[in-house]
């Protein structure tokens, strides 16, 4: 579907809404009114003929020469009169409507107001008591409620038909409002999954559809660093991978045309050998790297010894160190330190603060394994006495190649990826680890403070 699909369906969607709400409220209204109407009418017209039962009830000589001469104020309302007299009696040609309970009450003093039946036809009765005893009654068709019933309900009309048209265009309005920067922010969503960059959407609009866009903007500024990082990673790889390939093809090709014979093949060969090496250490890193950044990546937790295992490792590394004529030296407590973890993760993350240590401490330095107990955890510290690490090089200590580009050529650079490989290793194990410029021994001072297994184990990571 289109940006524009979209924006009509939505548009659509949101008129229709609001049409079915307004038609809702209007047409509850309007039923409301429409039984309200009667009532009103019926109590104008009960109030009309009430007066005029009470002007003519103050004036008895006028109704009893009315009702002597048998008229009927019929005219176009068609009113009829009774009359009540003192001694009870009741004349006139609306008689028929006054009952007993009226005749009672006009001759007690009292009003009376009802409905009644007369020729046929459902009257209003409506009657005064004269100041002389006994009272008037009039009636009147209650066809002229109906009437004034119809005219009031057809100016309703109206009203309800422009208050159905207010409501579509208000909906269309709100639709055009909150659909546009949707739209926008879908077109963007579609730039950016094309490839698109540096596009951004106004924050406009209702604040989750701000938030909508602010969230496409950040998404875009974090695909930019993201991928520039990995064209700078991938810049990296090529140099690291290229050097390694191009001494081996020359070496190989100058077997191959007999260029290199006798006492230097064995020379070539190791000169071959190592670069092989080179690069087959390279992919490795590649290969843990990219093991550890995907989502299964597994852990086997089980209770392990953690100076037990320092122990070990130190045994391996004060051999390499001795190789190096490096002063390797290990600190640990000498009683187990037991804690739920993966045992092989963590003596890989050893060897390779280890690695990196050893390759920049130079002959007749220390290099230092440390391990101590932090509540329920441990505490590993690999210390050198290298050339350490300045401000700008802690911020960029973990990202992959940021320390081997800059110091390429000025001191032994690896493949750029062990301090990356660390910092996600200690975070799978559910660990933090940090690094500081400046140890006792004189170089660089790493820090990984490993937990007990917990739930955060395998919380994915944010790539450094």
């Amino acid at each position: 579907m289109s940006a524009v699909d979209g924006r009509g369906s939505l548009t659509r969607s949101i008129v229709l809404l609001t049409s079915a709400v307004a038609a809702v409220a209007v047409l509850l209204t309007g039923l409301f009114a429409w039984r309200t109407i009667r009532t009103n009418a019926e109590a104008q017209e009960r109030d009309q003929l009430a007066r005029q039962a009470e002007i003519l009830a103050r004036t008895p000589p006028l109704a009893s020469w009315m009702l002597d001469r048998q008229q009927r104020i019929a005219g176009p309302d068609g009113i009829g009169l009774a009359l009540v007299r003192p001694s009870g009696e009741i004349d006139g040609p609306a008689a028929a409507v006054v009952g007993a309970a009226s005749r009672d009450a006009l001759l007690s003093g009292d009003k009376v107001s009802t409905t009644a039946r007369l020729d046929g036809g459902e009257v209003l009765v409506e009657g005064a008591p004269t100041p002389t005893g006994g009272g008037l009654v009039l009636t009147q068709p209650m066809r002229a409620v109906d009437q004034a019933t119809a005219r009031m309900r057809g100016s309703l009309v109206l009203p309800l038909i422009l208050g159905l048209t207010g409501a579509a265009l208000a909906g269309a309005l709100l639709a055009r409002r909150l659909a546009r920067p949707l739209v926008n922010a879908a077109r963007t969503a579609h730039r950016l999954s094309e490839g698109a960059r540096g596009v951004t959407v106004p924050a406009e609009g209702p604040a989750e559809v701000a938030e909508l866009a602010g969230a496409l903007n950040t998404l875009d500024t974090a695909l930019t660093h993201s991928e520039s990082r990995q064209r700078d990673s991938l810049l990296s790889v090529s140099h690291e991978i290229r050097t390694p390939l191009t001494t081996a093809r020359g070496y190989a090709e100058a077997l191959a045309d007999e260029v290199i014979t006798g006492e230097e093949v064995p020379e070539a060969g190791r000169i071959l050998r190592t670069e092989i090496e080179r690069l087959e250490h390279f992919v490795g890193d590649l290969l843990a790297l990219a093991r550890l950044e995907a989502d299964d990546f597994r852990l086997d937790i089980a209770e392990v010894d953690l100076d037990a295992l320092v122990e070990e490792a130190a045994r391996a590394w004060a051999t390499r160190c001795a190789g190096h004529d490096v002063d390797f030296r290990v600190e640990r407590p000498g009683r187990p330190l037991l804690i739920s973890t993966d045992g092989f993760r963590v003596r890989q993350l050893i060897d390779g603060l280890a690695e990196n240590a050893l390759r920049v401490t130079p002959a007749g330095r220390p290099v230092v394994l440390s391990l101590r107990a932090a509540g329920t955890g441990g505490l590993l510290e690999v210390r050198d006495g290298g050339p350490g690490l300045s401000d700008d090089d802690i911020e960029v200590a973990f990202v992959r190649g940021a320390l081997a580009d800059r110091y390429r050529g000025v001191r032994p650079v690896g493949s750029g990826l062990g301090l990356a490989i660390a910092h996600r290793l200690a975070g799978r194990l559910g660990g933090t680890i940090t690094a500081r410029g400046r140890a006792p021994e004189g170089g660089a001072w790493f820090t990984v403070r490993l937990p007990s297994h917990s739930a955060a184990l395998n919380t994915p990571l944010t790539n450094p």
